[in-house]
């Protein structure tokens, strides 16, 4: 990352941060700890601070309206959980979370999709049983040398820019490469960077993020541009590179999908992305739950939000008679398109 460009984030970090603390320092001894002052506090901090109403579609005032007549004082605490984490999952957000000791409220943003890979047969078929092992990715040559396919599981895998290099170096006379972040659900935000410095060729603006700065729905702060530079201006790698994606590319990994949209030698194949762009930020409830939902939103380099997913450059879906004869459309889909060009 351009370190001209960290402090805006910085800033906004460390925004996010000081929010998610005040809202412990904020409850005294006395405060209404009751099911009713509970759902208002959630209700209202939801439609004060969430990012996301506009490209969600959701009507809040009319998700107030429905669940406002099952609360009151001295229900279950069962009881009031169900109807709030079913009230914050009209959200569908995977980023959003009601927690309390014995349940977390989740919407699974799989479950809109087909998992679009069946690993064993990637393993059997594509890596093989001389694969390589190089810190997070598995990787190896595919179509008899022409293409490198690598695997990359989860964001949350961190890796050095050697192990990277060591990779572009194995793979730097194919005509193509395959990076696989199927299913995988996300994980730290450097990584997302650090995989794209090596990606590209020039510092550019990869996307833009904004924090919620007001009550109303619209209140954003100015978008703030992140910019990508490339680890190494003589190692590049100028031919086509598959990024292959489905509905549980989630949160740092849809944002690397988004990245991508930067890039003019990078495509997307697979299925549509399970979204998750914003920044989740949480905070305690009268009644000692916590929550989280997303706060601030991500768009591309020229304003587009794809919250609900980043949809790919050629749609595939693994298909049961290519599975059944040990082949993987998606992998597939890609290797054609490269080796066309």
């Amino acid at each position: 990352m351009n370190k001209k460009h960290t402090f805006p984030f910085i800033a906004m970090l460390a925004l996010l941060l000081l929010l998610s603390s005040c809202e412990y320092i904020f409850f005294q001894p006395g405060v209404d700890t009751g099911a009713s002052a509970t759902f208002e506090y959630l209700w209202n901090k939801v439609n004060e601070q969430y990012a996301f109403f506009d490209v969600k579609d959701v009507d809040w005032e009319s998700v107030y309206l429905h669940y406002e007549p099952h609360i009151y004082d001295g229900m279950p605490d069962d009881s009031l959980f169900y109807y709030l984490g079913n009230m914050m999952n009209e959200l569908k957000d995977g980023h959003v979370n009601l927690i309390s000791e014995f349940n977390v409220s989740r919407y699974d943003i799989t479950m809109l999709g087909p998992q679009n890979i069946n690993y064993r047969l990637v393993k059997e078929n594509y890596l093989g049983t001389d694969m390589y092992i190089t810190g997070p990715f598995q990787h190896n040559f595919i179509a008899n040398g022409q293409v490198g396919y690598i695997r990359y599981a989860s964001f949350s895998d961190n890796f050095t820019d050697e192990q990277f290099v060591f990779i572009l170096n194995r793979y730097s006379d194919t005509r193509g490469l395959i990076i696989d972040i199927r299913q995988n659900g996300g994980g730290y935000g450097h990584n997302i960077t650090k995989l794209l410095s090596h990606l590209i060729h020039s510092d550019q603006p990869i996307y833009t993020s904004a924090i919620k700065s007001g009550p109303d729905h619209n209140d954003f702060s100015e978008a703030v541009p992140l910019y990508s530079t490339p680890y190494d201006t003589t190692l590049k790698y100028s031919n086509p590179v598959a990024v292959l994606i489905d509905r549980g590319s989630y949160s740092a990994t849809s944002v690397f999908a988004l990245a991508t949209l930067s890039v003019d030698n990078i495509f997307l194949v697979g299925d549509t992305t399970g979204g998750g762009l914003g920044m989740p930020n949480g905070g305690q409830l009268p009644n000692g739950w916590t929550y989280r939902f997303s706060i601030t939103r991500t768009l591309t380099a020229n304003g587009v939000n794809y919250e609900n997913g980043i949809p790919p450059t050629i749609h595939s879906l693994l298909d049961a008679g290519d599975v059944a004869r040990g082949w993987d459309t998606v992998i597939e889909t890609a290797l054609d398109t490269l080796l066309a060009r």
